[in-house]
């Protein structure tokens, strides 16, 4: 399935961080699609890939509300990310490669106002992606 994502305002600041993966996008695909694994890489969550599913991910610090915007399996999954005043999409872009999986993660719309959550999504989603290839490598 596909969705339509909403452009991205020109004020805004982006989080892009991009990473080769000697996992094939399947693999991965499962890791970012399935509650049980996304929930020991990220965050407990009621996920589903189907457009248009609310959902949201619950941690010890705080939850947040999303909804799917884009699903096409094993390459594109796209999502909003926010709460009260964070209006913001996540997108996720598998592309395959000879050793496995370039991965590009993409969240954009943070405001200028907003640094608190431009500097927590910074500074997390390394963290996360860690979290990830450390599933991905004990997981068949």
């Amino acid at each position: 399935m596909t969705g339509i994502s909403p452009a991205t305002p020109p004020d805004t600041l982006n989080i892009l961080i991009e990473r080769e993966l000697a996992h094939p996008p399947e693999k991965l695909w499962r890791a970012l699609t399935q509650p049980h694994l996304m929930a020991e890489w990220l965050m407990k969550t009621d996920f589903t890939p189907n457009v248009g599913h609310r959902f949201g991910f619950s941690a010890e610090w705080g939850s947040v509300e999303c909804e799917v915007l884009e699903v096409e399996p094993r390459r594109v999954l796209s999502y909003t990310w926010g709460d009260h005043d964070l209006k913001s999409v996540v997108t996720w872009t598998l592309t395959p490669t000879p050793a496995g999986t370039h991965l590009r993660l993409e969240q954009t719309g943070f405001r200028d106002d907003q640094p608190r959550y431009f500097h927590g999504a910074r500074m997390g989603w390394p963290r996360f992606l860690g979290a990830l290839e450390d599933l991905l490598a004990r997981t068949d």
